[in-house]
């Protein structure tokens, strides 16, 4: 079973990019992120043309999560992420594919920091670990997959000193990234890339797909019922490289369930 995490970054602008990627890969699931479309506005007839189900939670302009399923709908057990029921950003959502829960998360940038947005990042990402707590135990597999906007360590990171007050590299959240993943979640991509520099964001500006100037904040998170089924994980970088890609490159696992 393969589980893919894509921070589209546009989906209306990105369609044909999205759908070329589902034609070459087939992922039985797929985690999109960064919609940037209402809810009505969900290309849902090309996905299911596609071969996938869908839900998703939009939002105009901004923000937006999608769980799709190759060969069937997954069914949603949560609509956004608990702890703040005055948050109307849409940014997480959760489904069962089959006996696999499915949990597809966009955490804030929190740019600029320190201020008002690096502080709703960090209540954000406290209220992620306090779910996680309560998913980590579970006795059914659980992945949570997505944009974390956090680099955990230099190793994820091109050049790490030019990115020490940024919101994606300061020490409070990578310090809220350990916390998570210390409650007994595997990080995927590391777990098969020890020690190895692997990216899977790079910036439009200065040439930074060429140069490899990237980012690792893309993450599957594996929860310990899950994580023995873990076999391959990589980023589909050549998508990236394409004619008006998305910032972000498709990340995936390969699991034997």
């Amino acid at each position: 079973m393969r589980v893919a995490t894509f921070n589209i970054n546009g989906i209306g602008a990105r369609l044909p990019a999205l759908l070329q990627w589902l034609e070459e890969t087939q992922p039985d699931v797929a985690c999109l992120q960064e919609l940037k479309a209402p809810q009505e506005k969900f290309p849902e007839a090309a996905i299911n043309d596609a071969g996938y189900g869908a839900i998703w939670h939009g939002q105009k302009s901004w923000n937006g999560v999608a769980i799709l399923a190759r060969g069937s709908t997954p069914q949603e057990v949560g609509r956004g992420l608990p702890g703040d029921p005055e948050d109307a950003q849409s940014r997480y959502i959760e489904a069962m594919v089959g006996e696999l829960m499915v949990c597809c998360l966009y955490l804030p940038n929190g740019n600029p920091a320190p201020g008002p947005k690096f502080d709703y990042k960090l209540q954000w990402f406290e209220r992620l670990i306090a779910r996680g707590a309560e998913l980590v135990d579970a006795q059914r597999p659980v992945i949570m997959a997505g944009d974390y906007n956090v680099m955990p360590t230099e190793l994820d990171v091109y050049k790490p000193e030019r990115w020490v007050d940024d919101a994606l590299f300061r020490p409070e959240t990578r310090a809220a990234f350990a916390t998570l993943v210390g409650q007994g979640w595997t990080d995927a991509l590391r777990r098969m890339h020890p020690g190895e520099k692997i990216y899977t964001f790079w910036d439009y500006f200065r040439n930074a797909f060429g140069r490899d100037a990237g980012l690792r904040i893309d993450h599957l998170l594996l929860n310990p019922a899950l994580a023995p089924a873990l076999r391959r994980a990589e980023v589909d970088r050549t998508v990236r490289g394409r004619e008006k890609p998305s910032d972000h490159a498709p990340t995936w696992v390969e699991l034997d369930i």
